[in-house]
């Protein structure tokens, strides 16, 4: 039996799936928690990587691995390979004016056009002008920008500060992947090529596409390497590989997490997913790229060389483990709750923009809650203000990404929280499409595990994936006409 590795790390932890190439079976795997927190030194990724693929059986027998992490962090190195200051995660949003401040300098229309995305403040672009305009003396020494699943796979290649690699700080070895590279606000899924005179309006210095691992830079003589400008990681092609580990494991290219969800389900046109973790997502597989300016749509790249227009939304499950630790309950009690009032919550209105918000762009914005009478005051009708503000917030999601082409066929409803019962029934409810639950699963990991089986043969695996017949369209509109009221 030949083995396959998929890696996801996440916001809140890693985990490792290990398959079998020929039918996809999952033979083992291994979790580790991440820190709390929207800024983290990646050392505590690299940490968890390798305490998850030592739960997970470690890769002895494994042929290929890949990893799938989340997108937009801000991963700073110094020439010496050194993490220069705690990477800026997705959700944290003190680049806010930043991400203005480019948007006023270059024009979102024409942001749009030229990397499908218009900042806001999870974007990498907008966290290194942060970094320019607050920390100049740490933006000085950036001598190349990695996101979090690019520095993981240079780690696991064997590179790193000298005194922690057996390779050393080789920045010419980083590389990333076209989902991810994306979502940068700097590399254009249209051009497929880095848009390095944004990259320079955000941090303020030039950079350059870096030339490949030593003993394989043909082209390096090309190319500037005298410092000046700080690297950014080769972009790899689906079916490329990063390299190999020490020990001889091929490394496949990685990806964003959405992207890498989308390759684990197998998800093809007119597959609409919605991803309810940390943060919400809607998405797509797509063959045009998107431009909105409206910045509404980032029009992100896919995985398998492809699209994914892409929505996200800050505020996902956590609303509902906030409104559950409020109430000092259980998510099978808060189901229980939430199925015991009709829809519409007894006109209870909670708006659950906790940690501001990123679609829509309000990033300052805090949670409210409307509707409240004496009666209407109980546990109940929390629990399902609570489900139903969430679930709005992607139903509009939904809408955006129909406004730019986008035709569903039906929803695929994934994440930890698309497991609660309540959940399950209200999507149902809100979203007017047929809702299919596939069975709980990894599917970023599983994305990871594609890819390397992908890399190790050159053929894309075509592995099965069950879910749950769809669930009928039961669209109370009463829930989202209410909400109206309150935005």
């Amino acid at each position: 039996m030949t083995l396959v590795a998929g890696v996801d790390s996440s916001t809140q932890s890693c985990k490792v799936v290990v398959r079998d190439l020929e039918t996809g079976a999952l033979v083992r795997s291994g979790r580790a928690a991440h820190p709390d927190g929207t800024e983290v030194d990646p050392a505590a990724w690299w940490s968890a990587l390798r305490s998850a693929l030592e739960a997970a059986g470690g890769l002895d027998d494994v042929a290929a691995i890949s990893i799938a992490g989340q997108q937009h962090g801000m991963v700073v190195l110094d020439a010496e390979g050194r993490v220069i200051r705690d990477a800026l995660l997705w959700n944290d949003t003190r680049s806010a004016q930043a991400a203005r401040d480019l948007i006023d300098e270059v024009g979102a229309e024409a942001y749009a056009s030229r990397v499908g995305v218009v900042p806001v403040a999870s974007f990498t672009a907008t966290k290194l002008r942060w970094l320019r305009d607050a920390e100049p003396a740490n933006a000085a020494r950036v001598a190349a920008v990695a996101l979090p699943h690019d520095w993981l796979t240079w780690r696991l290649l064997g590179y790193g500060p000298a005194d922690e690699s057996p390779l050393g700080p080789d920045l010419e070895a980083l590389t990333t992947d076209r989902s991810d590279a994306s979502g940068t606000a700097y590399w254009s899924a249209g051009a497929g090529a880095y848009d390095f005179e944004l990259f320079e309006r955000a941090l303020g210095r030039p950079g350059r596409e870096a030339a490949g691992a030593a003993g394989v830079r043909a082209d390096a003589g090309a190319r500037d390497t005298d410092g000046a400008r700080v690297i950014l990681p080769r972009v790899l092609g689906p079916a490329d590989a990063a390299g190999r580990t020490p020990d001889g494991v091929l490394v496949g290219p990685g990806a964003g997490d959405n992207a890498g969800a989308a390759l684990g389900l197998g998800a093809a046109d007119g597959d609409v997913v919605v991803s309810i973790g940390t943060s919400g997502t809607v998405f797509a597989v797509t063959d045009s790229p998107i431009a909105d300016p409206t910045g509404t749509v980032a029009g992100f790249a896919d995985a398998g060389g492809l699209n994914l227009p892409l929505i996200a939304t800050l505020n996902a499950a956590r609303v509902l483990s906030s409104i559950a630790d409020l109430l000092s309950v259980d998510f099978d009690t808060l189901a229980e709750l939430a199925l015991s009032v009709e829809p519409g919550a007894e006109g209870v209105v909670l708006v659950p923009y906790f940690e501001g918000e990123r679609t829509p762009n309000l990033p300052d914005a805090k949670a409210s809650l409307h509707g409240l009478t004496i009666a209407t005051t109980r546990p109940a009708t929390f629990a399902r203000a609570a489900i139903e503000g969430m679930l709005c917030g992607l139903a509009d999601g939904l809408d955006a990404v129909r406004a730019v082409g986008v035709r569903e066929k039906r929803i695929l409803l994934i994440g930890g929280a698309a497991q609660n019962r309540a959940v399950a029934a209200i999507a149902a409810q809100v979203f007017d499409a047929p809702v299919v639950v596939p069975a709980p699963g990894e599917y970023v990991a599983d994305g990871g595990a594609v890819q390397a089986a992908w890399a190790l043969t050159g053929e894309r695996p075509a592995w099965t994936v069950e879910a749950a017949a769809p669930l009928a369209v039961d669209t109370r509109a009463v829930i989202r006409e209410q909400r109206g009221q309150y935005l």
